[in-house]
């Protein structure tokens, strides 16, 4: 269902507040009674909001995103650049974190969305929080950390790809179990959940039970080469997980050794993961696009596929990836079966490498869709 962003504003505001009227939502959006009455009678013949009272339509598929929130910085050179020297460039700020990133891009395609994350006692954190929550993400089990907001900046060259990035992510990574306590009532109302690699071990490991106790199916994003060291060896217990998205370098992160380009020593890779409990493994390879291996069944050798980048022009490629995996979760709670998703989320990245945005503020279902094609991206089968 494809919401403007006012609409996805004014429903933000009523999952918090069920009971505000239309001048208390004019007030909070800086807007008049007039035109949010309007809002409100267009989300009531989408179905978004079921009469007086706004209460919010509950059965659309949902999606809890536990994981980082942080704000970003990126500066970019304006010339190849010259490394151990000055480089002239420019430089942006905005709100980031992969999980809140994914959660943005979730809701602006008009996905219910929540968002578990930590964010310290400052300025920082609230601008965070604020603008979440104003793309339409449900933020109220945000948790206050002891800790700074954290922080991320990124390096990129004069053609958008990342040179380099610091992350100072210790609100996340000191965020514990107790201090999520909430999220297994959450998961009772959610139908996925996406866990973000910056997490302690601890805290990915019991978040991957919690989500099998619910029934939940986990899209785990390893977040960097650091990161998925760590995830890896979360990996191999009980719980299953129904979607890993490594790039290549994470890939061999997870599996301990080297594994390169070659789509037989990537799929070689997947397998290992597979016996680990993971049912798919989607390879990010940037230009080149992604692998799918879906894990072997009885009977059943499993699905091993190539998808194809679409053709762009590269602005930025910060929050291509968090993208990426939010078009894909987006499609499967559509009712897309994985290579589809995959295809949906290839194309929602491309469409995110020619924005400057980390997240497209312009970002609709409708968007996506006039940009994907039976026929592409393509596909490729491959063999094991």
């Amino acid at each position: 269902m494809d919401l403007t962003e006012r609409e996805r504003e004014i429903v933000a505001l009523l999952r918090a507040d069920p009971l505000l009227d239309a001048a208390a939502l004019a007030h909070r959006l800086g807007s008049t009674r007039a035109a949010v009455s309007v809002h409100l009678s267009n989300l009531t013949r989408k179905g978004v909001l079921l009469g007086r009272g706004y209460l919010v339509r509950p059965d659309a598929r949902s999606v809890l995103v536990v994981g980082g929130a942080v704000l970003d910085a990126k500066v970019r050179t304006r010339a190849a650049p010259v490394l151990g020297t000055s480089n002239p460039g420019t430089s942006t700020s905005s709100v980031g974190g992969v999980g809140r990133n994914i959660a943005e891009n979730l809701a602006r395609l008009g996905r219910p969305t929540r968002l578990v994350a930590a964010v310290g006692d400052d300025l920082p954190g609230r601008t965070v929080v604020a603008r979440t929550a104003a793309a339409g993400v449900d933020c109220r089990e945000v948790v206050t950390s002891a800790h700074p907001t954290g922080s991320y900046t990124a390096v990129l060259d004069d053609g958008g790809d990342l040179l380099v990035a610091v992350a100072d992510m210790r609100a996340t990574d000191e965020l514990s179990v107790p201090e999520l306590a909430a999220v297994p009532g959450l998961l009772a109302a959610a139908d996925a959940l996406v866990v973000d690699g910056n997490l302690g071990a601890d805290v990915v490991r019991w978040l991957l039970a919690a989500a099998g106790d619910a029934g939940v199916p986990v899209v785990l994003e390893p977040v960097s080469v650091a990161k998925a060291t760590r995830v890896g060896r979360v990996l191999g217990g009980p719980a299953v997980v129904h979607t890993l998205t490594p790039n290549v370098d994470e890939l061999g992160a997870l599996v301990g050794h080297c594994v390169g380009e070659d789509p037989a020593a990537i799929l070689e890779a997947a397998g290992t993961l597979h016996a680990r409990g993971v049912e798919h493994v989607w390879v990010r390879r940037g230009r080149q696009g992604s692998l799918l291996s879906q894990r072997p069944e009885a009977g059943h050798p499993g699905r091993a596929v190539a998808v194809a980048a679409p053709e762009t022009t590269v602005e930025d490629v910060t929050g291509a990836g968090d993208a990426m995996t939010a078009g894909y979760v987006h499609a499967l709670l559509g009712g897309a079966d994985p290579v589809e998703a995959a295809r949906y989320g290839q194309v929602l990245a491309a469409l995110t490498c020619t924005c400057p945005d980390t997240v497209r503020p312009d970002l609709t279902a409708a968007l996506v869709a006039t940009h994907l094609t039976p026929t592409e991206p393509s596909v490729e089968e491959l063999t094991r």
